[in-house]
């Protein structure tokens, strides 16, 4: 047991340093390849972050026969948005009002709320229909992920090509470069390459030793998949966050979230879809209602120019709403 312990906290302090590592090489990224820097966000953080949860809906659909491993798939890909949609929000809302002495606009958010409330919009609207899915039976169901990764390929189109609001950002150095203010592309590309090696390892050994600390502890594996995991692996964007909020990037921290959410409301789904029935129980619909109510919340609230960071940290409390009903069930 005290192995799996320490094996949990180094885990930890590895994903968190391969983080620190992959924002400032991924906004290096950007510049280098004449990114957007709104796509810096959705795209390029959202699709490297969001690799551990992929996989482990890929993992547990695809490669295992049991019925209960592929519940914890499903209940995976219901339970990234989940804690997307409304932890990861309440850490930015957090980190704005821990690190305010430090930023230059305090407890200000320069933020972007049409590009961010399209973001959510594009979410919802994918999302409503991936729980609509699992409520009914039809033998085309498979052929409906092929939907699902077609709409990610069109937002990604959309994306990298879209016009944003683009204010100058203060470039660190590159940290395997950090004497060069203007690094070399084969730098760039090789700190990228490595952080995103070191998040994908270490987010699977600690969602690894998180299961094997969940049957020692009898834990049931819809627990496991909608509360517990789904915090583990998107622990990459929690912490990229904690970083880019540090830095005074809350631009790049929203737009990680919002993008990983989209790859989460297709990619995993599209899994699910392929390799499982993809029904839902209480406890699924539940997390899907829970994570539609936190959007919807947050989408009234940029619609009203409201967005605070005590606003974002409220929509931690449909994550506790979902636990205590979930339990009570």
């Amino acid at each position: 047991m005290l192995n799996l312990y320490v094996t949990l906290l180094v885990a930890i302090i590895v994903i968190y340093y391969s983080c620190e590592l992959f924002v400032n090489a991924i906004e290096w990224f950007g510049r280098k390849f004449n990114v957007a820097q709104c796509a810096v966000g959705t795209i390029l953080a959202a699709f490297g972050t969001a690799l551990p949860e992929s996989v482990v809906t890929l993992m547990a659909v695809a490669f295992n026969s049991s019925a209960e491993q592929k519940d914890i798939g499903i209940g995976a890909a219901l339970g990234g948005p989940l804690v997307l949609g409304t932890i990861s929000y309440a850490v930015v809302g957090l980190c704005i009002i821990f690190f305010r002495k430090k930023r230059d606009l305090g407890v200000e958010i320069d933020i972007d709320s049409k590009k961010l409330s399209r973001d959510q919009l594009w979410f919802v609207s994918i999302f409503i229909f991936k729980v609509l899915m699992g409520l009914f039976i039809f033998s085309l169901k498979p052929l409906a992920g092929i939907l699902f990764l077609s709409a990610y390929a069109f937002y990604f189109y959309k994306e990298m090509g879209a016009e944003c609001v683009i204010s100058e950002e203060v470039m660190e150095p590159l940290t395997f470069q950090p004497k060069k203010k203007d690094p070399t592309v084969f730098w760039v590309l090789s700190q990228t390459f490595i952080s995103l090696m070191l998040i994908f390892i270490s987010s699977h050994l600690f969602v690894k030793n998180l299961e094997a600390l969940s049957v020692s502890w009898n834990m049931s594996p819809l627990i496991l998949s909608l509360l517990i995991s789904p915090i583990a692996t998107e622990l990459p964007e929690i912490l990229n966050a904690v970083i880019w909020v540090r830095q005074g990037k809350e631009t790049l921290a929203l737009g990680n979230i919002s993008g990983a959410m989209m790859i989460q409301a297709t990619i995993p789904t599209a899994l699910g879809l392929f390799f499982t029935p993809w029904l839902f129980d209480f406890h699924l619909i539940w997390a899907g209602c829970m994570t539609l109510l936190s959007i919807f919340y947050l989408l009234l609230t940029l619609k009203q120019d409201k967005l605070s960071p005590q606003r974002l940290v409220y929509a931690g409390g449909f994550y506790l709403l979902f636990s205590c009903i979930f339990f009570i069930k």
